[in-house]
């Protein structure tokens, strides 16, 4: 029970009603800080630090007895207080460096040092009934005009006793009246729902019905000696048990890209878990010391920073391999999951591996969260030559080798050891989600869509919420024209996974239907990613709103100069009437592509559309064949595409425009 909760149960007797220290009163009965009257905005964790404070002037208070009155039967970090201390000096003006209210014990706690006189006379306080309320029922004193409180900024010695007049009591007997009948109403409304509740509860008993799964996010983990030379096992174990944890459907877990900016950092569990939009989050910590390692975890409630689980799990380096089976097993245990058969069966320990290679691949790992993919190259080839067996250092290799085609020139030989490596996964294990997702995606980009929808279905048919997999389904629908489809896989990708948006994802669907307003809607509120950036300019283009189209294409193109970004640029060149210079940037980019064997498809149709906008009827022709014949056969859109209008007269057109269609309906037989 925090503080201000016992001192809410004792307020019968004669504790304080104010505190009144300097220029401020702290009204215990409002739960409001006022100053000369007027509300100084706080929030409730921060008005409860403040109160135990000034209830224990005078005394130091230490970290953990200030962590436990205020955060009781929860996990939080150190710096939860330490923000709870700043943000009271901010509101009392104080100063750290020259205190007047609250002094730094250091490394030890806080004191409260100001005078404070308090006042234990009961006195009727100002009516609340209609003023802002927080979830937990305190005031919000954001909302609150200052005049409720006015009155507390008195000693209680010099206050009168003060009768409404007539009117005042006319009024008050009505407002009186309101409220009765409003709490009747809202009475008879919780009557409703409560017998709305027992019977849903006789008709679905407890582990029946569709119960929404829980969302997870597993964070990485923090390395408590902070030896740079251990620090990969962080993210690396972390994404091993979020990659177990792929395979339960009762949960969602978020990707670990959604994770990977938590490397060593503080972390603010509520922040945290509403920024993931998790319910549940796991924070732990490790300790390599020579050949032991122990891993501490905690399983927090996010928005009650409760604990649903907690433990140690000590093991010799050369198990690592062990780390990702205990602490899902944990997990499991501790969320009360219910497992299928099949599940069950997946989550079972690993294959074992050889540790030298285990290592290798959870550096391998670490490296490719950071974008580093030649280094990760090596790390993951150097896992496979100690150890050919283990599929999930094969399926990471060929996302590496993928990653390094499409952002570091590596070009077609890339693409071919990646699908080398892929196959050489699912040979090992036929049903590795990763190597299945990551092939499917491989093939839709190097022009093999017919090849991607049979793995991808497959996925679904182990994990039928695996955001991932919707989203690449969507991705290789898109690329067939079944467009009204590939919207629905995205939006279901969103649904199970929020983040999918939030991190960049883009629903081009909706601009080839030509729905573009919803297009902008569907893109993420505050993105500044260059790649983002693009689509938005590229939303407003079609919607000809040149202005706001040329300013993001120019952002985007300062922000990360790239395929997409110089299209965009050679687009903006064309609303500045510079045709010239946006040629120039299109010959480049298609040179590079050619030399390289890099850009997909769908890349290079928007080149096509460039070029037709600019003027170069016969490059725009030229771009698009090889679009089509390259994978990219969206019939729908490729037939009313408005920045093809340039060129859709053209007899080639007819012929690139059959192409596609003959393919697209194939396509829709086969799978629809």
């Amino acid at each position: 029970m925090s503080a201000v909760n016992q001192f809410r149960q004792t307020l019968q007797g004669h504790d304080p009603i104010c505190y009144q220290f300097g220029p401020f009163v702290l009204d215990t009965l409002q739960h409001a800080l006022l100053k000369k009257g007027k509300t100084v905005p706080l929030t409730p964790k921060t008005y409860d630090t403040l109160l135990v404070l000034v209830q224990n002037c005078g005394r130091m208070l230490s970290k953990e007895e200030l962590m436990h009155m205020l955060w009781p039967d929860s996990f939080v970090e150190e710096s939860n207080l330490t923000q709870q201390v700043s943000m009271i000096r901010r509101a009392l003006g104080d100063s750290a460096g020259d205190p007047r209210y609250v002094v730094t014990v250091p490394s030890r706690g806080y004191r409260f040092i100001a005078e404070v006189k308090h006042f234990t006379e009961e006195r009727p306080g100002p009516n609340l009934d209609s003023v802002p309320r927080t979830s937990d029922g305190d005031v919000d004193t954001l909302d609150v005009p200052s005049a409720c409180f006015a009155d507390c900024a008195m000693p209680v010695e010099s206050r009168g006793s003060l009768q409404p007049a007539p009117r005042q009591a006319e009024k008050q007997r009505v407002r009186q009246r309101v409220i009765l009948k409003a709490v009747i109403a809202g009475l008879l409304i919780l009557a409703a729902l409560t017998i709305a509740k027992l019977v849903y509860q006789l008709r679905f008993p407890a582990g029946q019905g569709q119960a929404r799964p829980r969302s997870l996010a597993i964070l990485p983990l923090r390395n408590l000696r902070q030896n740079p030379d251990d620090d990969f096992l962080g993210f690396s174990l972390a994404d091993a048990v979020i990659t177990k944890l792929g395979y339960v459907s009762s949960v969602t877990t978020r990707p670990s890209a959604a994770v990977e900016k938590y490397r060593n950092q503080v972390i603010d569990i509520q922040k945290v878990a509403t920024d993931l939009n998790v319910d549940t989050l796991l924070i732990a910590t490790f300790v390599r010391d020579g050949d032991d390692l122990r891993i501490t975890y905690q399983l927090v409630e996010g928005k009650t920073d409760k604990i649903l689980g907690r433990g140690t799990i000590d093991l010799k380096y050369d198990k690592l391999l062990r780390v990702q089976d205990n602490v899902a097993e944990r997990i499991i245990k501790d969320l009360e999951l219910n497992l299928s058969p099949s599940e069950a069966e997946r989550i079972k320990p690993d294959t074992p591996v050889s540790p030298l290679a285990y290592e290798y691949y959870l550096r391998g790992i670490d490296l490719h969260g950071q974008h580093k993919f030649p280094l990760a190259i090596k790390m993951l080839e150097k896992s496979t030559e100690i150890d050919p067996n283990y599929a999930s250092a094969w399926a990471y290799l060929g996302a590496s080798y993928t990653s390094d085609a499409a952002f570091e020139f590596g070009g077609r030989e890339q693409y071919r050891r990646a699908q080398a490596a892929y196959e050489r996964a699912l040979a090992l294990e036929p049903a590795l989600l990763e190597a299945q997702i990551f092939l499917a995606n491989l093939f839709v980009d190097t022009g093999k869509v017919e090849q991607a929808v049979p793995l991808l279905r497959d996925a679904l048919k182990t994990s039928p919420n695996n955001a991932d997999i919707h989203w690449e389904l969507g991705y290789a629908y898109r690329f067939a024209g079944m467009l009204n489809e590939s919207a629905a896989e995205c939006e279901r990708a969103r649904q199970i996974e929020p983040l999918v948006k939030a991190n960049g994802s883009v629903l081009n669907a909706y601009l080839y239907l030509g729905e573009y307003d919803k297009f902008l809607s569907s893109l993420p509120e505050v993105d500044d990613s260059a790649f983002v950036l693009f689509y938005r300019g590229f939303g407003e283009y079609h919607l000809k709103n040149w202005d706001r189209a040329a300013k993001d294409f120019d952002r985007a193109f300062d922000l990360e100069p790239y395929l997409y970004t110089e299209i965009g640029k050679a687009l903006g060149n064309s609303i500045a009437h510079r045709n010239g210079d946006g040629l120039a940037i299109l010959h480049a980019a298609e040179n590079k592509i050619h030399e390289r064997g890099v850009g997909d498809p769908e890349a290079m149709y928007k080149i096509a559309e460039a070029y037709s906008v600019l003027g170069d009827k016969a490059a725009a022709l030229q771009v698009l064949r090889s679009s089509v014949e390259g994978g990219f056969f969206s019939y729908p859109y490729l037939a009313s595409d408005p920045l093809l209008d340039t060129v859709s007269k053209e007899p080639e057109f007819a012929d690139i425009l059959n192409i596609a269609r003959r393919r697209h309906e194939a396509f829709r037989v086969r799978f629809f």
